[in-house]
């Protein structure tokens, strides 16, 4: 690999401009493959196969009409005061509008809504009322029943005694037309009483019927009595607008069609605010703070480099990469569901290693120049000795990354493919362009002054002739371990979610709605769940509402549940709907417990609860996510342990890196609990409400900070290995080591640092706290890990470090990560210059004075 790449180096600074142009081309092609099959990114961030999933698949299945997205437009007077009746005409108007656009089905309109609802409240009363009025009417009518069975039971005894008298008298011949006549109208009489007990007693059926159905439609209307659509002080109105499909699923378009509708609504008095499911912010790719971070790395660079050139060339190879991974990965987001933070991913990383890896290859080869060697040799070598290491440490990054693809989470799989694509390109941009680049500034990479120096003896790096203090060591190990571990301590009670309209901008419409539904209506209404009733039987139309009523009332029953409204039954009547209000927000503890207690809740005629929404597909991705960590970060522990054996040829140095990458890990994750879940240092990071933490960030830290971690640990061990295996003292190997390659190390972790942080300050928090993550990362891995703690740990394990088995080191392959072999075919030209080539065994073997 190494003469491979010394060949490419050397044939890149000869032919500079056909590498330049057909860089150029690629940067077009991927340019044009945008423009023509590019689509468009979601913020809604879904996993198939989660319970969520599942329920809304079912309801697409069994009951259409509930399954598709529902989002929410709050309207509210400017003046605080209450809406007037041509306001509510024209919000009326304004919905009816919306359904005419795409993927809109219908529309709630808030006032006609909240008037039904009113209404109902006083049909109940109005209902009890008839009802009692009725059971008076009948108990009227039951005393005159009842009266007029006394007089027919009195004229039957009548009859009854005058026909005794009549046969005692022996007139009964005589007198028995009459008495006929006269029991003829008394069973009349009993007939027609007999009919009016019985139309008296239907009717009292009928009403008592009516009484329970009033009585049911009441405990309904009770059990949702919290749930408004206009606020009590009617200022403020949250309309529906109901989708075709998922909001997942839901083309960006229609969303973005939605939020121009209402926001060139132009109604008098009244601001209409889209809410987070529809209108959550797509953030930019490069802004404000991105342009700072770059600007510090080249701060950065110059500082190191001296010169404009030097520090110029590795920003623009980095940003040349950026661009034609990105544009290429932006390319397939016409066919794949992409999310909106995959693209700022990539060019994050592409960015920071794009930068790095230019700089070790540019670093080796201005320490060649600076001691003698020829311009292409120079080159040539360079590319094989760092563009060798720089290659080996990509691949261990592009490794990390494609295996996020074993998460079984396609949108993470995604995001890890898209920057594997970056880095990959920034690999190919540092071993092709960054030779070429260089072939063509010639000796003007070096300052005028290191110029003039060429060649002079006094241009080759000191090399430490004393070891490291043993208890500077211990002490150096014991404080580095014990400050990792308090930064940790806040990973503890880490939490992860996914952001909520609490989260986007303090000026933007989904956080003003968000504020203001919370504060009007009560924050549960930012997050409604949809329960779903499995039946065990069908249910008839007569005893609907009492079954509604039933597992109503056993869900408002439910700790944090605040109300509980019945949306409609499936057309097959076995599946039951419900609109559940939490007591607090999407993102709260007492939510999330909500959600697994609605589903272990076990009801009588029911075979199983469901539940869906925002929220509760938020928290089975959050769940999901953090269920995959432990398995990720083991495969990823894994890697290290054989990549570093195979690259070192020892026991104790992998297994060191390994726990030191899993200690800079853990203060990572304590660090960001620290910011964006409790709120540290708010006004620095700008951090208005503080959460739960990204539910993917965490598997994103551990794939993208093992890889980075890995290129320090190789750029500065692999120079304490060349040093003992040319005969140095272990301990004496490991400060040549430290010595030869913290410069560019220090460099390229402060450059990658910038880099990342200027995400911070995106206006969105997926990036921000990406960003955050990745810096403090890059940073305590750095300057604590790798220049402190391993070094320290190096030195105290002595030739142990280098320990081996001997069946294992006959087995293992020969890498040779440095080019050592390609050093030593080129011995002529450093005896030549007067470099040896241990002295340039490292990248940064010598700093310039």
């Amino acid at each position: 690999m190494a003469s491979l790449l010394y060949r490419l180096g050397r044939f890149s600074a000869r032919r500079a401009w056909l590498i330049i142009v057909a860089w150029v081309v690629v940067l077009g092609l991927a340019g044009g493959a945008f423009a023509l099959f590019g689509g468009t990114l979601t913020s809604a961030v879904s996993i198939p196969g989660t319970a969520t999933q599942k329920v809304s698949d079912e309801l697409a299945e069994k009951f259409p009409a509930a399954s598709g997205g529902r989002g929410t437009v709050v309207f509210t007077t400017t003046d605080d005061s209450p809406f007037t009746a041509e306001q509510k005409t024209s919000i009326g108007e304004l919905l009816t509008r919306t359904t005419d656009l795409d993927n809109v089905t219908s529309t709630t309109n808030p006032f006609d809504t909240q008037a039904q609802i009113d209404a109902q409240g006083q049909q109940i009363t109005d209902g009890r009322q008839q009802i009692a009025d009725g059971t008076a009417q009948m108990d009227a009518g039951q005393a005159q029943i009842d009266a007029a069975t006394a007089q027919i039971e009195a004229g039957q005894a009548q009859l009854d005694a005058s026909r005794a008298q009549a046969e005692a008298a022996g007139q009964l011949a005589a007198a028995q037309p009459m008495l006929d006549a006269q029991q003829a109208q008394i069973d009349a009489g009993k007939t027609e009483i007999a009919t009016q007990q019985a139309t008296l007693d239907a009717s009292r059926t009928e009403l008592e019927k009516q009484r329970n159905t009033l009585e049911q439609g009441s405990e309904l209307l009770g059990l949702a009595a919290a749930i408004r659509q206009v606020s009590n002080d009617e200022t403020t109105a949250v309309a529906s607008i109901q989708f075709d499909t998922s909001l997942n699923a839901l083309p960006a378009e229609s969303k973005e069609a939605v939020v121009d509708e209402m926001n060139n609504a132009g109604i008098d008095g009244v601001t209409a605010l889209v809410s987070n499911d529809i209108a959550a912010s797509i953030p930019e790719i490069l802004g404000p703070g991105e342009i700072g971070g770059v600007i510090i790395a080249a701060v950065v660079l110059f500082i190191m480099l001296g010169t404009l050139i030097g520090a110029g060339l590795p920003l623009l190879n980095a940003l040349i990469g950026v661009a034609v991974g990105v544009l290429a990965s932006l390319a397939l987001s016409g066919t794949v569901e992409m999310l909106s933070v995959t693209p700022v991913l990539g060019v994050m990383l592409g960015l920071a290693v794009g930068i790095d890896y230019s700089l070790f290859i540019l670093n080796r080869h201005r320490t060649q120049l600076r001691n003698g060697v020829p311009l292409q040799e120079s080159i040539g070598l360079a590319n094989g000795t760092s563009g060798n290491a720089v290659v080996f440490a990509g691949a261990t990054v592009l490794i990390a990354l494609l295996a996020l693809n074993l998460t079984g989470i396609p949108f993470l799989g995604l995001m890890g493919t898209v920057g594997a694509v970056c880095v990959f390109v920034a690999i190919l941009i540092a071993i092709t362009l960054t030779p070429a680049m260089l072939g063509l500034v010639g000796s003007k990479i070096l300052t005028k002054k290191a110029r003039a120096r060429v060649g002079s003896t006094d241009t080759h790096a000191t090399v430490p002739s004393k070891p490291m203090n043993t208890v500077r060591a211990v002490v150096t190990v014991v404080a580095g371990v014990a400050v990792l571990l308090i930064i940790a301590i806040p990973a503890l009670s880490m939490r992860l979610g996914l952001p909520a309209g609490s989260s986007e901008p303090l000026n933007s419409s989904a956080y003003k709605a968000y504020t203001l539904v919370a504060d009007k209506f009560g924050a549960g209404v930012n997050g409604p769940l949809l329960v779903v009733a499995d039946l065990d039987k069908a249910i008839s139309s007569d005893d609907l509402v009492a079954e509604q009523v039933r597992i109503g009332t056993a869900l408002k029953a439910v700790n944090d549940v605040v109300a509980v409204a019945p949306i409609g039954a499936s057309d097959d009547d076995l599946l039951l709907a419900f609109q559940v209000i939490p007591e607090e927000g999407p993102t709260s503890e007492s939510t999330e417990q909500l959600v697994r207690d609605l589903r272990d809740l076990d009801i009588d005629g029911v075979s199983s609860l469901g539940v869906a929404g925002n929220a509760s597909g938020n928290i089975d991705v959050s769940e999901k996510l953090g269920a995959a960590l432990p398995l990720y970060l083991l495969v990823v522990v894994g890697l290290s342990l054989i990549i570093l054996i195979f690259v070192f040829r020892s026991i104790l140095v992998p297994v060191t890196a390994t726990l030191g990458f899993v200690l800079s890990l853990f203060a990572s994750f304590g660090a960001i609990t620290a910011v964006f879940q409790w709120g540290w240092l708010e006004p620095v990071f700008g951090i208005h409400d503080p959460g739960p933490i990204l539910s993917f960030l965490p598997i994103l830290v551990v794939g993208i900070l093992f890889g980075l971690a890995m290129d320090y640990q190789l750029f500065l061990v692999s120079g304490m290995r060349e040093s003992f295996t040319h005969g140095a003292p272990a301990r004496l190997a490991v400060q040549r080591g430290v010595h030869a390659g913290r410069t560019v190390v220090i460099a390229a972790a402060l450059i990658m640092a910038s880099v990342f942080s200027g995400f911070v300050f995106s206006n969105s928090v997926m990036i921000q706290s990406i960003g955050f993550g990745l810096g403090i990362g890059v940073l305590l891995d750095a300057f604590v890990v790798r220049l402190l703690i391993i070094p320290a740990v190096m030195h105290l394990l002595g030739d142990a470090a280098w320990w081996l088995p001997k069946w294992l080191d006959r087995i293992l392959p020969n890498v040779d990560v440095e080019g050592a072999s390609l050093e030593r075919s080129h011995a002529g030209v450093y005896a030549e210059s007067g470099l040896e080539p241990e002295a340039a065994a490292t990248p940064g073997a010598s700093r310039e004075s």
